[in-house]
């Protein structure tokens, strides 16, 4: 058989196609690289997207700003003054993006207009943390990332 273009070119593209099948099969079923979602029901989040859009800005335009704080006793939640803790409702949800299973949901229910997430509950490292909650029928969000 006489080597020339035509067949280097050839030998060139079947090497190529064998280079990147290799990859692909070697990156999806190696174990050590996750494919999942970052939700179970991420389709189902993205289409009720459009009420937390509306929820942080009713937060804005009524002002009620939640403050987040991590100290050594935990997280702390802190919500408006203005309004009564009692008539506060929601949850707080703390998603871990390194490890789905720490994801934590804590419902609210307040005496006072603060809320203590307990160290015990956290590891160190980046979270995300959501808190829905409503007062006299208002929805609000709040979305914030925290390093603790």
């Amino acid at each position: 058989m006489k080597f020339n273009w035509g067949t280097g070119i050839v030998l060139a593209f079947i090497l190529f196609i064998s280079f990147i099948l290799y990859f692909v099969i070697r990156m999806s079923t190696d174990d050590s690289n996750k494919h999942e979602l970052v939700t179970k029901d991420y389709y189902r989040q993205e289409l009720a997207y459009q009420k937390e859009i509306d929820a942080e800005k009713n937060a804005v335009a009524m002002n009620a700003q939640v403050k987040v704080t991590a100290s050594e006793e935990g997280i702390l939640i802190e919500f408006p003054e203005r309004f009564e803790p009692e008539k506060i409702t929601g949850k707080v949800s703390l998603y871990r993006p390194s490890n789905r299973h720490l994801d934590v949901n804590f419902p609210i229910s307040l005496s006072n207009t603060h809320l203590l997430i307990p160290d015990s509950q956290l590891v160190d490292g980046r979270w995300d943390i959501t808190i829905e909650w409503q007062y006299k029928g208002n929805s609000f969000l709040h979305k914030e990332k925290l390093r603790y």
